[in-house]
């Protein structure tokens, strides 16, 4: 008899058994540490845990036994909004897709559009080498008709949303301008939001204003700290009024221009552990700087201006009023609808160890704010701007 190599019918059905064992079990214990990472809790707990099993029970009974239709996702979404807000916190909410698309859309730093800011059907302001501004469109222009539709009985919101909202790679847009209807076709495209503006003032002082903390605050604040020491700058007020703060992070990227190598930037404390955060870059400044807040300023703006008071207190000083006092950092859980969890997770405290929640960062010199006009009766300034300019003069 021919001696062969290989297995008999009876091999191949342990060995086809054993192996599926073997993958089903490698394959739970992969699936349910990947879900614990991500979560915090595994499936096991999950499965074991009497509160959930019990809600669960019930959704079951009133999807199938309900004597209407039941709508399974607003359901969910309202035990959600209901279990969120049980906690009892402000920061803590649940937001529906759109409230999750405005919120991220106006952190990401741009977004998808032609460029220009409508009140009523007026436009207000076209953004600088935007898919509007070099189609010709111009401030003052006003929006008469969209694709085709007419819309000058239409609010400004509706219209921004027919533009948004296309599936086409262009609009056609007709503005009334002088007394004349003008029509242009405009590619859509990625419009970067702008979250700085600055200048300089006298005596070599730049004025640097963030008004909030997107993806691209730090990479736009390094460009404009890069053209006005270009034109001389020797000192800096950074305006943070009506800042309501965004990303931690870019709120670290932006601290990491000013502060020197190895300088605490904030810690996370949770329930768990405490984290500090330093600055592991190169770069970093020397001039004196003032930080204008008043009681909007809040979250990341508090972050930042915390760790500039800490690490250089001889020369930095707040003008203005107390600021909001959000020391409480909140992480999202994003949903397959498009909605969003958003939870507090952890408080974060300055370097010299406080947390400021509901305390606010008192200003070194106490201002209220109101206009100041010139003789034609146009704003020149106001007052806490007035005082921050007083203050580092004197510095």
């Amino acid at each position: 008899m021919k001696n062969t190599k290989g297995f008999n019918l009876l091999s191949v059905i342990i060995i086809i058994t054993v192996t599926s064992i073997i993958s089903g079990i490698t394959t739970g214990v992969i699936v349910t540490n990947s879900y614990k990472n991500n979560t915090g809790i595994s499936y096991d707990e999950l499965l074991n845990d009497e509160n959930l099993n019990e809600f669960l029970e019930v959704y079951s009974s009133v999807v199938n036994n309900y004597y209407e239709e039941v709508d399974t996702r607003e359901m969910v979404d309202t035990a959600l909004d209901a279990m969120l807000d049980y906690l009892g916190d402000t920061y803590t909410t649940y937001l529906d897709s759109s409230e999750t698309e405005a919120l991220e859309e106006r952190l990401a730093g741009s977004y998808r559009g032609i460029g220009i800011t409508i009140l009523g059907r007026e436009i207000q302001a076209v953004t600088n080498n935007s898919p509007a501004a070099n189609a010709g469109l111009e401030v003052g222009d006003i929006i008469i008709n969209v694709d085709g539709t007419d819309v000058s009985e239409t609010d400004g919101s509706v219209i921004s949303e027919m533009i948004k909202k296309t599936d086409k790679d262009s609009v056609t847009l007709t503005v009334l301008r002088n007394d004349s209807e003008l029509t242009f076709n405009i590619n859509i495209g990625t419009v970067p939001t702008v979250a700085v503006a600055y200048r300089m003032l006298e005596n070599n002082v730049g004025y640097l204003e963030m008004q909030i903390f997107s993806e691209t605050l730090s990479s736009q604040v390094e460009s404009a700290l890069a053209d006005l020491e270009s034109q001389g700058m020797q000192k800096l007020i950074i305006d943070l009024r009506d800042n309501t703060g965004g990303y931690l992070e870019s709120a670290e990227a932006t601290a990491n221009l000013f502060l020197e190598n190895g300088k605490l930037i904030y810690s996370l404390e949770n329930k768990d552990n405490k984290a500090d955060y330093y600055d592991k870059t190169s770069t970093s400044t020397n001039y004196p700087i003032v930080i204008l807040t008043n009681g909007n300023t809040a979250s990341a703006s508090e972050i930042l201006a915390a760790a500039l008071e800490d690490s250089y207190s001889n020369s930095v000083i707040f003008v203005g009023k107390t600021s909001f006092g959000k020391g409480l950092v909140q992480q999202t859980y994003d949903l397959s609808d498009g909605s969003m969890a958003k939870y507090t997770s952890a408080r974060w405290l300055r370097p010299n160890g406080e947390c400021i929640n509901g305390i606010g960062l008192s200003p070194d010199y106490d201002v209220d704010f109101s206009y100041i006009y010139n003789e034609a009766g146009e704003v020149i300034s106001d007052t806490q701007l007035q005082k921050a300019l007083e203050v580092i003069n004197a510095l």
